[in-house]
Order: structure tokens, then sequence, then C-alpha cells
């Protein structure tokens, strides 16, 4: 549900504290700065969402008493992420809205809808941008998308998995798409474009099942090597369910990669189409780290308090990018565990933490819409 009576005032003001989000480093604020200024953020969302969407505002008021006080991050209110799945829910009117992102459900599953309108979807690109080039650079170098680009028939319907791919493929280029429609490996394609830049870095981007099935898989059943070479870099996420399903730990993952690929550098991401733009990416010593302009809270699953430190919960997403729908604030199905705040070894500050898996019983959502290939 929406409303047309669209507050102006309350979005004017808004976009001009977006526009204060600091692009040139993500990771620069420590808690005594980021506190305020996000939670000041994370208030006038709170209200946009409350005053302009009908169906925000009917479920909060179930549970939070609101007011024009200041609240703490802790008692943000906050949409379990299925409920995305439930109903379609905008804070503008839908002549806004120019593109639908949904999550790639699995056959007979529900799947989420995520209405954007220009600025919203504009601001989650450039957030996407700062947040990557913090982790490889600047420059732009040939690219291997671990997928089929039969996914983009129609870009103003785009699911996690092409959305995500469009996200991160403007780092690359030259791209090479790598798997047919199938899923299956283009060996021949792939080692031409091996060959032709064996000399400098490679960028490889692919949801980490895929990945694992098209291509280690392949180089483990048919004991060949993919040399990548020790320069290139990985980005990959989302699928970690059926990795899970198979034993297989972000370690032995990673040392695949190295195996059979030669690839060293690899930042995995934790992300959602709810929170498009707001991924958490992994530092070089393995933690998943929150930008300034994103948060985690871990609960407790039973009564929902919020844990301390090092106590496993599920997790509370926190952006300040959502505006054309109400999605700041989610309760994801998935736990968690925070490990620490401004002081990780890699020199990033703000929160750090790691995915431990989901919810048990929690619905799969399938978010990199995988299947099992034959090889």
């Amino acid at each position: 549900m929406h409303l047309t009576g669209i507050n102006i005032v309350g979005i004017n003001d808004l976009i001009e504290k977006l526009d204060e989000i600091d692009l040139v480093n993500p990771y620069s604020m420590i808690a005594s700065e980021k506190i305020p200024f996000l939670q000041d953020l994370m208030h006038s969302l709170t209200n946009f969402h409350y005053d302009n969407c009908l169906g925000y505002r009917n479920f909060t008021s179930l549970f939070n008493d609101f007011g024009n006080h200041p609240v703490n991050m802790d008692s943000i209110p906050f949409l379990p992420v299925r409920m995305f799945k439930q109903h379609d829910l905008f804070s503008l009117d839908q002549s806004f809205i120019f593109k639908t992102l949904s999550s790639s459900g699995t056959s007979g599953q529900s799947v989420s809808k995520i209405h954007l309108d220009v600025t919203t979807a504009k601001r989650q690109s450039k957030i996407l941008s700062s947040i990557t080039k913090n982790f490889i650079g600047d420059a732009r170098i040939p690219m291997v998308i671990a997928d089929s680009n039969e996914l983009f028939k129609d870009r103003t319907k785009l699911n996690a998995r092409a959305a995500g791919i469009l996200g991160f493929s403007v780092f690359g280029r030259n791209h090479f798409y790598c798997l047919d429609k199938d899923l299956n490996l283009l060996v021949e394609g792939l080692i031409e474009f091996l060959d032709k830049h064996r000399d400098g870095p490679i960028l490889i981007f692919g949801f980490t099942f895929i990945v694992w099935q098209s291509l280690i898989q392949y180089a483990i059943k048919n004991q060949v090597k993919f040399d990548f070479g020790n320069q290139s870099v990985l980005i990959h996420g989302g699928g970690w369910k059926k990795l899970e399903d198979q034993k297989v730990s972000n370690r032995e993952f990673k040392q695949a990669l190295h195996n059979h690929l030669g690839i060293e550098r690899v930042h995995n991401y934790y992300g959602m189409v709810e929170q498009v733009g707001s991924v958490f990416m992994e530092c070089e010593h393995g933690y998943l780290h929150c930008p300034n302009y994103a948060e985690v809270v871990v609960r407790d699953p039973l009564n929902f308090d919020v844990l301390p430190f090092n106590m496993e919960g599920v997790i509370q997403v926190l952006s300040a990018l959502p505006v054309s729908y109400p999605g700041h604030s989610l309760l994801t199905e998935d736990l968690g565990t925070v490990h620490g705040e401004d002081d990780c070894g890699c020199g990033r500050k703000g929160k750090y933490f790691t995915v431990s898996g989901r919810m048990p019983l929690a619905e799969l959502r399938g978010c990199s819409d995988t299947r099992e290939v034959k090889i």
C-alpha cells in the first residue's frame, strides 16, 4: 500500500541529510561520530515512512508509540524482511517508481518486490561504488562474471542476481560472462579470456554457490586449473545456504579458490535486495564491516532484546538509503555475531561481525536463484 499525499518538507529535509554522507571513505566514522549522525537519519526516515506508507504505519503502530522525540538506534522499529514478500510497500507515489527489484525466489516461493525511484537508485549506486572501491581500488580491470547474460531480458524488473551483477559490473571492463543459460562453464571462452589478460589482475564477480558449483567444481572434477593469477580479486555473496548444506565453510571455499583458480584476494559480502547498496563487505581479517551509513544490531530471537558483542542472535540491518520504500530497518532471518567496533585489525572503523547461518525453520529465500548444475 502507499499514500499519495507525500510530506514534501520531510523528504526535502531528509535528502539534505543524505547528501551529507561521506563517499570518500565509507569507514571513517568512530562510534561517537557515527551514532548521532546515523541516529538522526534513521529517526527522520522512520517518521517519513510512517507518514507516507500506510502498510508501514499499520504494522509499526502495533509495537511502537511514535512521537517527534529522539530515539536511540536500538529502538528504531523494524519490519520483518519477509513483509516485502507479502505486501507492496511504497513511501512515494507509484508514478515516481521507475524500477522494481525482486529477490530471486526458488520455484514455488514468493519473492520480495522493492520499488525504487531514480534518486534512491542513484544514491544506492554511489554508496555501493564507495564501499567497493575501498576494497579493490579505483582502476577498472578486465572482469569475469560467473553467470549468464540471459538474466537481462527485462531491465525494468530485475531479480537480486541480475541487480547484483549490474551493480558490480561498473567496476570492471571487457566483461566476460563465463556461463551459458544453463549455468554450464564456457571453458574455451574462459581460457581465451584468461590468456588475453594474463599480464594483469582480473576482477571476478559471482554468487557464492554458482562460483562453487560452476567454476570450482568443474576444475576439481576435471582436474584442471584456471590460472587467474594471484593479483586477481573475487567478490561474491549470496547462496551460502547450499554450501552450508554441503558442509563447505568460508575457509574451505577460499582454499579451493586458491588451489584451483589461483585466486588469493577474496571479499565475501552480506547484503539483500531489500537494502541494495548498503552491502557489508568482508575485510582481509574475515569480518563483515558496517559502513558509515549502515548498522547491524544482533537481537535475542526469543524476546528481541539487544545482545552484547560476541553473542549470537538474529541480525537486524539498518540503512540510511531507502527513501522510496520503508526498508531502512529490517529484521532478517539470519544469525550472526558482532565481534567489536572501531578496532578491527584492517583499520576500518565501525562495527564488524560474522554471519553464522539461517535461523532454524526460516524459509530458504533463494537469494541467488541457484539450482543444481549438471557437469
